[in-house]
């Protein structure tokens, strides 16, 4: 077996006592904290502690049964996105239950913060909803531009565990929350369940630089823990590193979690990168095992191609047809689930085995 080594060397991050409490109070800076400066200094006293000694996670308990090593002390957050994950899968799972379709809103662009104006992909996702609903499916809208524009709504980016080793990657994601640098109110606990309860993924999104807006790449990067991540951090006791290297150097099964459900996908732009980001999505989704509804289920277009911004939204107004294959692409996919859970749609690649899972 290879050599388990680990490689350090980066400069350090720890901060001084002056240099925390001056980022700290950076929160507090609005005149109406000012009479309150005798309680501040208490708070600001017990977050330097949390995090002069590094309490990731001070809320633990016993693992229990069912775990590698019942044994070890868990993080509670992290036992209760699991228990949402597995109520999740159940549903999923249920055949007598109403399909579910997982509509992601991937624009970052809210009337209720800069700029003050709906997003067309906005539109788009409710063109899709009313004809998902029409066909008999359960639709829950993820809607990513609540990450700008309301309180406590983040995705804190991917520490990418994985490049370190896969069985470090835990699912769901066992990074988040760390109460010691503060990184709390983690989107991505409530966003897991919706992908596993749902039957069909359709994600629409405009285009940013080529590639995709910075919530809808955020997600995305924090998924995954989906494919092929581990679900006992016990295992690896947390984030040790060397354990983690030794059970994936041991044979590693890369189970895909999300694996057999279908996807749409619409992106939309105005003048270039619809194209890339689209192939880019469904490269992404199939590398999970998602299986696309097909070819009407997988559209890019352009939106008032080189006009103003400013008149974006007339253009859409005026453009049928981009609205249309909105419709076929919901539709595709919605087909494509109810076939599936009658018996009528196998994945044609069932029972064969990926030689280089990775």
């Amino acid at each position: 077996m290879t050599e388990v080594d680990i490689r350090k060397g980066m400069p350090p991050v720890k901060l001084t006592r002056e240099e925390f409490e001056r980022r700290y109070r950076r929160r507090f800076v609005d005149p109406v904290f000012a009479p309150l400066e005798r309680e501040l200094a208490v708070i600001v006293a017990a977050a330097w502690d949390a995090y002069s000694n590094s309490r990731k996670a001070p809320l633990t308990r016993r693992a229990g049964p069912g775990f590698s090593d019942p044994d070890y002390e868990i993080a509670v957050d992290w036992l209760a996105a699991r228990e949402a994950i597995l109520q999740a899968q159940r549903r999923h799972d249920d055949t007598a239950a109403t399909p579910r379709i997982l509509l992601i809103n991937g624009s970052a662009r809210s009337e209720h913060t800069c700029p003050g104006e709906m997003s067309k992909t906005w539109r788009l996702v409710k063109l899709a909803e009313r004809l998902l609903v029409e066909m008999g499916m359960g639709v829950d809208i993820l809607d990513l531009s609540r990450l700008t524009s309301e309180f406590g709504k983040q995705i804190h980016p991917c520490k990418s565990c994985v490049s370190t080793s896969m069985a470090l990657c835990h699912w769901p994601c066992s990074c988040y929350p760390n109460y010691s640098l503060g990184q709390t109110d983690d989107w991505m606990n409530e966003i897991y369940p919706l992908w596993v309860a749902a039957h069909g993924i359709m994600i629409v999104s405009p285009v940013h630089w080529y590639h995709a807006p910075t919530a809808l790449k955020a997600m995305i990067d924090r998924l995954v823990c989906a494919d092929g991540g581990n679900p006992d951090p016990s295992s690896t006791h947390g984030k040790k590193a060397a354990e983690a290297k030794t059970l994936e150097l041991s044979g590693w099964p890369y189970p895909r979690h999300l694996a057999g459900r279908h996807f749409g996908i619409v992106v939309h732009g105005d003048s270039v990168g619809a194209e890339t980001l689209r192939r880019s999505l469904a490269d992404w989704l199939t590398d999970m095992g998602l299986i696309s509804a097909g070819g009407m289920a997988e559209s890019e277009g352009y939106i008032g191609y080189m006009e103003p911004y400013a008149t974006s939204h007339q253009a859409l107004d005026q453009d049928e047809a981009f609205q249309q294959e909105v419709r076929n692409v919901a539709q595709a996919l919605g087909n494509a689930v109810k076939l599936h859970r009658s018996g009528k749609l196998e994945n044609p690649g069932n029972g064969l085995v990926d030689p280089d899972p990775k």
